[in-house]
């Protein structure tokens, strides 16, 4: 149990759970990891006959990660000490468990809310949305990402090589427990209001944020592969149709070259969201954020450095081409004025590709530094 000056319902979580024990016949452990309580947690937890760690470091991640390093069971079965988990009725946890499943996760909408028990914002929206989320993104069977009570395997556990600090760390074990293939589960539990006088330590908004940051940031694909794929399609298939001439929307009014200038821009905003999902994916494969993808193997054999320089080179000389051509145009009229219609159809593409072409240089020599240790 993670704790931060939870002298209130400690010693009723403790009990409850050393019960579990007692009456299931299991050779286990009470094990509190504090995060600096200044109240008398503490003694609290000995008087109880539980363990307690000490973890200097802040942070509910902080305080759980070190609490499954020193666990001493088979399984660990984490939960909250604020008392709104009921530590006496753990048997569908251990059964999974012992049934082969890795993690097992508590899901309180099958098993019940009680009034009071979480806001309204948490329930309607925060935990629906964030939980759909980690499902599309994933692939992940949980619905209910943020509760607090779940079992693991230990070793398990030491495979995921968790990293976050705060409130985000429980998005990070379900996401790479289902990354690594994992077998992952829900059990239905119930949420019970906390026993706490004080408020609680939870920000619903910015631990929101958050979880959904981590989301975002874990899956590039989905931050800025897809998003930029999709504007770049958006720009260059209006950028196509206007090269052609004007398209009129009304007898009065339509998309000239000023829309082209916006065209052109998505492409480029595009392509730079889609070089950065790629840098970001790296970078994440490099810090142990993410498990390790075999595609990402599979593209450093396919993109090499040569090949990003030639076809940056080949944009290059692309667009200076076309600016050649719009200078000729205009020696032809004696560098008079020219039909900014019929020039820009020459000058926007051609300035896009130029842009593209040493886009595609610095992004190839960028990716190649990131991909050195992937290679080694």
């Amino acid at each position: 149990m993670p704790c931060l000056n939870e002298a209130a319902t400690l010693g009723k979580c403790i009990t409850k759970a050393r019960s579990f024990l007692e009456s299931q016949g299991i050779a286990g452990e009470v094990l509190i990891a504090d995060n600096g309580s200044t109240d008398s947690s503490q003694a609290i937890a000995l008087s109880h006959g539980a363990r307690v760690v000490n973890i200097a470091e802040r942070g509910y991640g902080a305080a759980l990660h070190a609490g499954f390093l020193a666990a001493r069971g088979e399984y660990v079965v984490m939960g909250d000490a604020d008392d709104s988990y009921d530590f006496s009725h753990l048997e569908s946890f251990v059964a999974k468990l012992r049934e082969g499943f890795d993690l097992v996760m508590g899901n309180r909408f099958a098993g019940g809310i009680r009034p009071g028990a979480m806001p309204w914002k948490n329930h309607y929206i925060g935990n629906p949305v964030l939980s759909g989320i980690g499902r599309l993104f994933f692939g992940s069977p949980v619905h209910d990402f943020h509760s607090g009570l779940r079992g693991m395997k230990r070793s398990s556990y030491e495979r995921l090589q968790l990293k976050t600090l705060g409130m985000e760390f429980a998005s990070e074990m379900v996401v790479k427990a289902t990354l690594l293939g994992m077998r992952v589960t829900e059990v239905p539990t119930t949420l019970d209001p906390d026993g706490r006088s004080r408020p609680p330590n939870l920000r619903p908004w910015l631990d929101g944020w958050r979880h959904l940051r981590f989301l975002l940031l874990f899956s590039p694909r989905w931050l800025f592969l897809y998003p930029g794929l999709a504007i770049m399609i958006l720009g260059a298939g209006l950028g196509a149709v206007l090269m052609r001439g004007p398209v009129m929307l009304t007898p009065r009014h339509g998309l000239d070259v000023h829309s082209l200038l916006y065209a052109a821009a998505a492409v480029l905003l595009g392509y730079q969201a889609v070089t950065f999902s790629f840098l970001a994916r790296i970078f994440a494969l490099q810090e142990g954020l993410v498990v390790d993808d075999p595609s990402m193997r599979r593209l450093f054999r396919w993109f090499t450095l040569e090949l990003g320089l030639a076809v940056g080179l080949i944009l290059i000389f692309s667009g200076l081409a076309g600016s050649i051509a719009a200078a000729i145009s205009w020696e032809r009229v004696g560098f008079g004025a020219l039909n900014p219609s019929r020039v820009l159809r020459t000058a926007v593409p051609a300035t896009t590709a130029l842009t593209l072409g040493a886009q595609t240089v610095l992004f190839s020599f960028f990716f190649s530094v990131l991909g050195l240790n992937r290679r080694r």
